[in-house]
Order: C-alpha cells, then sequence, then structure tokens
C-alpha cells in the first residue's frame, strides 16, 4: 500500500511526462539516452509506489488510464511551470545590464520620465540605475556610466558635458501670491523661507550664500530656513509650499510648465559646472553602453 506521506521522486514524474507524450518506452528511453527496460522499471516502480496503475499495456505501445490521466494534468501544468521559471533565469543571464550612477535629481527628474522611450528603442537591454546624493569615484564601484554633477574634473575617466548650471529660484504659486507685494528684487527673495540642500559634500552644489554673491548681494539671508537630504524632497517642500528652493533647469522645468511651480523675479544664474557623462578610462568599447550615452546626449540637447 502506498505511503500517503512519501515524495514521489521528481525524476520518476520527468519520465512520466516523456511517456504520456510518446505513448511509447522505446521513444522514451531513446529521449533520455537509456533502455527500454529501464523505463518499464521507472514506471512501474511510479506506479508501485502509487498504488494505481496509469498506463495500459498494449503489443504496439501504451495508453493512459484514468488515474495516469488525473497524474499527468498535474504534472504537466508544474513541469510547464518550472521551464517558464528556468527560461526567464536564462535569458535574464544572457541579457544586456547597462549599469547608471547618478543623484537623486536627475534620476527623479530627467532619467526616469524619459527612460521608458530608450526601453523602447533598445528592449533587448536593461537598466540599472544606482543613486546617491554624494560624490563618488566610478572606477572603484560596479558602474559602467555616471551621470555625475560637478566641474568636468573626474581622475582617471572621459568626462562630457551634457547640461551646464542653470538655477533660478522656485517655489509653489500659493506662497508668491502671499509675497507678491514683497517680493520684486533678487533682494527681497532671500527675505522668503528658504529651502537648503544638505549633503553631497561641501560646495557641491549651488548653495543660498552662492546665489546671494553671484546676484551681488550682501549674504544668503538669515531668516528661518528647511534643510532637506535631498533633491527631490526639497522640491516636494517646495511643492508643499514650505519655502522657495533653488531650481536647477532643465530638472524643474516640466514643474513649471504644470503650474506646480512657479520661478522668482530674478535672473537664471549659470556657473561652469553641470551635468557631465562619466566613463572611467581602460573600458573595453560597448555598443549597449555607447547607445544609452548617445541618446542621454541626444535628450539632453
Amino acid at each position: 500500500m502506498a505511503n500517503p506521506s512519501q515524495t514521489v521522486p521528481l525524476h520518476s514524474l520527468v519520465f512520466f511526462e516523456s511517456a504520456v507524450r510518446h505513448l511509447n518506452f522505446t521513444l522514451v528511453a531513446e529521449e533520455f539516452g537509456t533502455s527500454q527496460p529501464a523505463v518499464s522499471q521507472r514506471i512501474a516502480a511510479l506506479e508501485k509506489d502509487l498504488g494505481t496503475p496509469l498506463f495500459k499495456r498494449a503489443h504496439r505501445g501504451v495508453t493512459l488510464t484514468a488515474d495516469g490521466v488525473t497524474l499527468h494534468e498535474a504534472v504537466r501544468d508544474h513541469l510547464a511551470a518550472i521551464h517558464v521559471a528556468v527560461d526567464k533565469l536564462r535569458a535574464r543571464r544572457t541579457r544586456q545590464v547597462v549599469t547608471v550612477a547618478t543623484d537623486f535629481a536627475f534620476a527623479q527628474f530627467w532619467l526616469m520620465p524619459r527612460l521608458a522611450a530608450f526601453q523602447e528603442l533598445r528592449p533587448e537591454l536593461d537598466v540599472r540605475i544606482v543613486t546617491s546624493q554624494n560624490a563618488f569615484d566610478i572606477r572603484g564601484e560596479a558602474v559602467d556610466l555616471a551621470i555625475s554633477f560637478g566641474d568636468g574634473r573626474w581622475p582617471g575617466c572621459d568626462a562630457r558635458q551634457i547640461l551646464p548650471e542653470l538655477v533660478v529660484p522656485v517655489c509653489a504659486p500659493a506662497l508668491l501670491e502671499r509675497h507678491t507685494q514683497a517680493c520684486g528684487t533678487p533682494a527681497d527673495v532671500l527675505r522668503l523661507p528658504l529651502l537648503h540642500l544638505g549633503g553631497g559634500g561641501q560646495n557641491r552644489w549651488m548653495t543660498w550664500q552662492d546665489w546671494a554673491r553671484l546676484q551681488g548681494l550682501p549674504n544668503g539671508g538669515d531668516i528661518p530656513s528647511l534643510t532637506l537630504g535631498n533633491y527631490p524632497l526639497l522640491i516636494q517642500a517646495a511643492v508643499a509650499g514650505h519655502g522657495v528652493a533653488l531650481g536647477w533647469r532643465p530638472l524643474v522645468d516640466e514643474l513649471v510648465r504644470d503650474g506646480q511651480l512657479v520661478t522668482l523675479p530674478a535672473p537664471a544664474l549659470s556657473t561652469s559646472r553641470g551635468y557631465f557623462l562619466v566613463r572611467p578610462h581602460g573600458r573595453e568599447p560597448w555598443e549597449a553602453l555607447d547607445s544609452l550615452s548617445e541618446w542621454i546626449v541626444r535628450g539632453c540637447a
């Protein structure tokens, strides 16, 4: 009598599934490189283990019994699921993966809204994005391409500028409406609640102090302000009306077009810094990486 708690060996079920497909034990033996008696013994052992015949033997082959049909339906579905999973794993292993490192701002406001368009052009490529608010050395990371903000100097790397630093103060429309009478000049901007970007290293980003100095003003404002640890969070605070943020264009352009942010009365300031495509020296040429790089360049242009 079969033991209800005993597990059926998977290889026996594989032989059984093949026998159902061929309905001939000789063909099963050819498929697995064994002998016909060995196949018969495996099937017989499976029938003994289950306590029921699975095939009706005939001179020219075999046919399924009712219990054999029931077992085959279950085995077929589960083996199909296994084959699908195996195919996915193999496909993932053979797909090309391009790893891109950038900061939170560029990832959220430029790259992610456009990435679907690149994936339509190159559906066989997988793009992996890693983000950090801090500067890092791409040469020591498992990264193929960096989109980094800076002055263009990355030792041991090729750097190609794709966006210059162009900064303009932005805030929520409601905040500007509340201060319209008192906000007509750059000096007036500094009297509003200011949102500061923390992290990223000293002087890596333009600060309110930098902005004031470039506007020819004496300081960056001494009124209460709010500091946030990454740029998307800072812009979220600006949209919510918590203060004025320095808006890097074109990262904030879509929010301005949508009316979630407005620019304040101050000229846009440009510096020699900006976003650069950074690739380490000495890496082998790679068509997939070149394709993504040129797509980013065209998009920024």
